[in-house]
């Protein structure tokens, strides 16, 4: 079918309505309608639908819960609610038809100016239907409190509509920090909105066992606990002690289970059960030590593990018993097609000394223990297939040769969906690249706490589950894609709603609308209307792509040029350098160029007013900014800065080490000749770097100054030294080196690698600047 444009032109409608001393005109332009996500095909008609007291909405039994998603919102907002009804009258109403001749979850709408058809082939479809008239409709129809006399009304359309990919999620980890069913169903509300269609619930981890079993009792009991230790960063946290007593947590009951599956059922939405294996399971040993290859007593971690060594006993027959009963009882409570069986990040380290899993490589002719995770996941899918289900698991699972019956989720990027589409299986793309919403969307410095990486909206909206190289029989096991939100950085369920909005947005756009229908500029046109809703629905959605960002560049001619933007197109970005009034703030429109040290404060506006986050930063102005730099060794391609000039360009890094703004050397030192041209008298030279131990990024042990008039022979100006100390944070810190004036044009600058993380793996350094003065 051929994707015609949905916004071709610009239509303006004209209503006259009557009850007033004089007709009230109602106009709808183009960027009235802000659909998300964008329709397969839209076309506009001259008229409007108008809903009043006496609208009526005519459906079975089968989609009164549709219907009542709309009736009810008209009965807070507008204070009237439109009756449901079988028979259809002549006008006014919203009428659902149903038509086989439409794929599962495709619709069409039609609106004119006498009534509403929404067509589908079953309840999916009529569901998105309903979404789509929700969205035409004013953004107070998602208020909980009464408008007053607003006019429900709608643009007439015939919109054609269906999704690219069957497989549209999100995974919600509720065992890192546990939330409450109501925020569960709230996030089913959103997903629905959306035209979403899973929810992959992560129930098991090392933290919290987080769902009923009633043959095993002590997996909520003991399981579903921990001591709490939230007011420490999570990769700083100790290993509980036994006498400690274990108070964060939670968990769900069978009930609780059954109302979330229930719920999700009505609006649309399949929900997956993740039961982590082998490893991610120290809440299960913890409550069942018998599990484990060592059967040692453990405690419940209360923040990060790594490496993950207490991991299920492969070798042991009672293990697998436990596993099988587990997932009959998961299975009884979740009628998910699919189970989500986890297989990532298992470190084999106690396998390779186990007798029961030694026993079991040999016994089965296997190569080792890598051919043992295959065996244990083959087995556990070989349990599920005999149960009608299908196993899913993370892309590891294709280490040692994958389960003929499996379905694989690659998040290590694209490459393991790549393989297993290659060898025939389904795939469902979930890439860390695109799809990780524990990661920041915004600048460290002005964002809440998350994982220490970067994935703006915009780089969300860049998604495609369907990889270029991908042959056309590959691309057809490609079911779709998904995000992940991780908790480890999120305890509360405003945060984790922070994490989730806009950046759901922009994937539900990528995994429903055609590729060649897609265009940023249109979408966060479209955003900036859907915000509203979010207001109206009390979302706490992030603001952060308004964000101002800076990039310095510094020219051959030593310019140093300062470039304000945002991640959305136009926006009315508004500076002052220095002390100046933000109220009297200049219009950006081209780089700022600098000569000496500047603050530069800025501000997004609208309607000539200053709004969201003021932008403030201070570019210190050096003796060595734009001089030539040398390098002894040279920087980590991954991380090579602005290049030559990146050390003296006045533009500081921040916490996201992919910022663009930090050079680094994995196990190297940092060792730079920097040429002021001409001799200068100098008494401080400061190197910049940060520390993020989770990412393996450390402080430099040693920063040592060496000064020179010719450049050949140096000569010990002064250096500092700090012992290594453990830091869970992301922090920066300047490291000056003071001495006495001297007069030189070569300044010689080492900073010196701690080596070795604690355990054993090689460091990074990282520098974003050297300060000369």
């Amino acid at each position: 079918m051929k994707v015609n444009p949905i916004y071709p032109y610009i239509l303006t409608l004209v209503i006259l309505l009557s009850g007033c001393d004089r007709p009230e005109k109602i106009t709808f332009k183009e960027s009235d309608i802000s659909i998300i996500p964008r329709p397969k095909e839209l076309k506009f008609r001259e008229g409007a639908f108008v809903f009043d007291r006496e609208t009526v909405f005519v459906t079975g039994e089968e989609y009164r819960k549709i219907a009542e998603i709309l009736t009810g919102k008209f009965r807070k907002a507008a204070g009237w609610e439109p009756e449901i009804v079988n028979s259809q009258p002549s006008g006014n109403y919203v009428a659902f038809r149903k038509d086989e001749t439409l794929e599962d979850e495709a619709y069409a709408l039609s609106v004119t100016e006498n009534s509403v058809t929404i067509s589908a082939a079953g309840y999916s479809g009529f569901l998105y239907g309903l979404e789509t008239l929700r969205q035409l409709l004013p953004v107070e129809i998602e208020s909980a409190a009464l408008q007053g006399n607003l006019t429900w009304a709608v643009p007439t359309v015939e919109i054609q509509d269906s999704p690219r990919f069957p497989w549209r999620g999100l995974m919600l980890d509720v065992s890192r920090h546990f939330f409450p069913k109501e925020y569960v169903l709230k996030v089913i509300d959103g997903l629905a909105f959306h035209k979403m269609n899973i929810l992959h619930f992560h129930l098991v981890d090392d933290q919290g066992w987080r769902i009923e079993i009633e043959k095993y009792p002590k997996l909520t009991e003991i399981g579903g606990y921990r001591v709490d230790k939230e007011d420490m960063h999570w990769n700083a946290r100790p290993v509980p002690d036994p006498s400690e007593k274990a108070t964060y947590g939670g968990f769900y009951t069978r009930e609780d289970i059954k109302e979330i599956v229930a719920y999700a059922k009505e609006n649309g939405i399949e929900v997956v059960p993740e039961i982590e294996m082998p490893a991610h399971v120290m809440s299960a040993i913890a409550s069942y030590p018998e599990l484990s290859c060592k059967r040692e007593p453990i405690m419940i971690p209360s923040g990060g593990v790594w490496p993950i060594t207490d991991i299920y006993c492969a070798g042991k027959e009672s293990t697998f018993e436990f596993l099988e009963n587990v997932l009959t009882e998961v299975m009884e409570l979740f009628p998910s097609r699919y189970i989500h069986v986890g297989g990532d990040e298992a470190t084999k380290t106690n396998w390779k000394t186990c007798p029961h899993c030694q026993k079991r490589i040999k016994e089965e002719g296997l190569a080792g223990v890598e051919e043992l995770q295959s065996y244990f996941m083959k087995r556990i899918e070989k349990f599920v297939s005999s149960k009608g289900r299908v196993m899913l698991g993370w892309d590891e699972i294709l280490e040692g040769g994958l389960a003929p019956g499996a379905t694989v989720m690659s998040w290590r990027g694209i490459q393991g969906g790549w393989e297993a589409s290659a060898q025939g299986h389904d795939v469902v793309m979930t890439p860390v690249s695109h799809c990780y919403f524990d990661y920041y969307q915004g600048p460290q410095d002005s964002e809440p706490l998350a994982f220490n990486a970067y994935t703006p909206l915009s780089k969300v909206y860049g998604f495609d589950p369907v990889v270029d190289s991908m042959s056309v029989n590959q691309a057809r096991h490609v079911l779709g894609g998904q995000a992940n939100l991780w908790s480890e950085y999120i305890p509360t369920t405003s945060h984790s709603e922070y994490m989730i909005y806009p950046r759901l947005t922009a994937l539900a756009e990528t995994v429903w609308s055609p590729k060649e229908g897609r265009d940023w500029n249109d979408f966060t046109a479209r955003l900036e209307h859907m915000f509203k809703r979010y207001d109206e629905l009390g979302i706490n959605y992030a603001r952060s792509a308004y964000t101002i960002m800076a990039d310095a560049k510094v020219d051959k001619d030593q310019k140093v040029t300062i470039a304000l933007t945002t991640e959305f197109p136009d926006t009315d970005i508004r500076y002052v350098l220095n002390e100046e009034n933000l109220a009297s703030a200049d219009k950006y429109t081209t780089p700022i160029e600098i000569t000496g040290t500047t603050t530069v404060r800025a501000s997004r506006f609208e309607n000539d007013k200053p709004v969201g986050k003021v932008f403030e930063k201070t570019f210190t102005w050096h003796k060595a900014v734009g001089k030539k730099v040398t390098y002894a060794n040279e920087w980590n391609k991954n991380y090579p800065g602005s290049g030559t000039y990146n050390m003296v360009n006045v533009l500081r890094g921040g916490k996201d080490f992919h910022d663009g703004q930090w050079q680094a050397w994995i196990g190297n030192d940092m060792e730079v000749v920097i040429d002021l041209e001409e001799p200068a008298e100098l008494t401080k030279v400061t190197v910049g770097s940060m520390e993020n131990q989770g990412a393996g990024i450390y402080y430099p042990i040693r920063v040592e100054v060496l000064l020179s008039d010719d450049g050949k022979n140096f000569k010990k100006a002064n250096e500092i030294q700090r012992d290594y100390a453990k830091n869970g944070n992301a922090d920066l810190k300047d490291f000056p080196v003071t001495f006495p004036p001297q007069s030189a044009r070569y300044i010689k600058v080492k900073a010196t690698n701690l080596g070795k993380t604690p355990n054993g793996g090689n460091t990074w350094l990282f520098v974003d600047e050297i300060v000369v003065e």
